[in-house]
């Protein structure tokens, strides 16, 4: 981007005196290759989007928890499904094989810490289950995602005064 230069003769081969074929400044701005970049720009973002996401549809659910900090790395998620199944990030696994995948998975891997991601419709014993088995299987750093905009029972954020005893 840039200004250009065009040469300010007049046509015929006349030439003023003291010109001397001096180029004068185009003022046009040639927005061309800015197209080019924010289009290509546009398409690599469009590709990376769907990628960052955990592709396991879920219906978490919601609790007045805190956010946990982020990592350098894409967490490792294990998924629990409505219908119980179990997932490693996008791929199903089934109950035998899901402790010997996930200690090759981590074994490359530098945090410890997995993400526990469970459809709010099963039931709390099939989550239990699985935590167990991750726990047995020498897992202890274990993270259960959900949504936020849950109640928080009166907690910190609370705006509800709290009951009175005496009454």
């Amino acid at each position: 981007m840039g200004a250009g230069v065009m040469k300010s003769g007049r046509g015929g081969g006349h030439r003023r005196r003291g010109s001397r074929g001096k180029a004068a400044v185009m003022s046009e701005i040639n927005v061309t290759p800015f197209v080019d970049v924010m289009l290509v720009l546009l398409i690599i973002f469009m590709v990376a989007a769907p990628l960052l996401t955990v592709g396991v549809p879920l219906e978490l659910p919601k609790t007045a928890a805190q956010a946990v900090a982020t990592e350098q790395e894409e967490p490792l998620t294990i998924s629990i499904q409505g219908d119980g199944g179990v997932s490693i990030q996008n791929s199903a696994v089934a109950d035998g094989e899901l402790i010997d995948k996930l200690r090759a998975v981590a074994a490359e891997r530098t945090s410890d810490k997995l993400f526990l991601r469970a459809d709010g419709s099963i039931p709390y014993e099939r989550v239990v289950q699985v935590m167990g088995a991750l726990n047995s299987g020498g897992f202890s750093n274990i993270v259960l995602v959900t949504d936020a905009g849950g109640p928080d029972f009166g907690g910190a954020g609370s705006a509800a005064a709290p009951a009175d005893p005496g009454n």
